[in-house]
């Protein structure tokens, strides 16, 4: 089943078109990377798949209902005077969940992002790995069909990167929502992801596609496997080849 599509969408801005033709569609429970240079759209496609922005042409399909798709920016985008627990539980309130309930909910999905214990802690007494996680588990407190991350651990180190993803592929595990996101990190593409698209440079159009090999979440040393080396070099070739485009 299909969750979301773009169907020959095209954007235009007053500089110009930042993306298309494009199409993408979207299966229920699988995992989508978006790589490409910057520029090309890759974000923009993101928010028409949230529904933040209409195209200039084209179509945009998504079957989830309100509150059945959750975003996560490259920043946390935490309000700073509320706690972990009540960011978490900030999608709930305003979808009209009671406030006992929605607390023990937002405490439910900090724990499963590792951070019971943390609930009253304040945006401003979290690392950067913390503030994202919170981040998540306001994504993940409604239960999301479709979860979009356009480039969430772009400013993390590398370690704590890792570990995040890993985190969200556990996640992913539990609910299985289609999960589209957007990085520059190839190697982190073809690691988190059932299938990788390459876009071209701006405006972004589709330069091929990767398909994923092998189970996810990814076992460990999956990343000194052949097979992962052997896709990271084939998106790589795609992205070389988009950018020439």
């Amino acid at each position: 089943m299909t969750v979301a599509a773009l169907n020959t969408v095209e954007v235009d801005y007053p500089r110009g078109r930042a993306l298309g033709p494009f199409s993408l569609a979207i299966a229920a429970g699988e995992i989508v990377a978006l790589v490409g240079p910057s520029g090309c759209g890759k974000s923009t496609a993101m928010r028409l798949l949230a529904g933040l922005e209409t195209p200039t042409r084209g179509e945009v399909a998504r079957t989830p209902g309100r509150g059945e798709t959750a975003v996560v920016f490259q920043a946390p985008t935490l309000a700073p005077w509320l706690s972990a627990r009540a960011n978490a539980a900030l999608p709930l309130e305003l979808a009209g969940v009671a406030r006992t309930e929605a607390s023990t909910r937002a405490d439910a999905a900090l724990a499963r992002v590792g951070l019971a214990g943390a609930e009253a802690a304040r945006p401003a007494q979290l690392s950067g790995g913390m503030a994202m996680r919170v981040s998540l588990a306001r994504a993940l407190v409604t239960e999301p069909k479709l979860l979009l991350l356009d480039e969430p651990f772009a400013a993390l180190d590398e370690i704590t990167r890792r570990a995040l993803a890993d985190d969200v592929l556990a996640l992913w595990a539990q609910t299985r929502p289609a999960i589209v996101f957007v990085t520059h990190n190839v190697e982190e593409a073809v690691y988190m992801a059932s299938r990788v698209v390459v876009m071209t440079q701006g405006p972004g159009r589709i330069a091929g596609e990767v398909a994923g090999v092998g189970p996810l979440p990814r076992t460990p040393g999956f990343r000194t496997t052949e097979a992962f080396r052997a896709q990271v070099e084939a998106v790589s070739g795609l992205l070389a080849r988009g950018m020439a485009a």
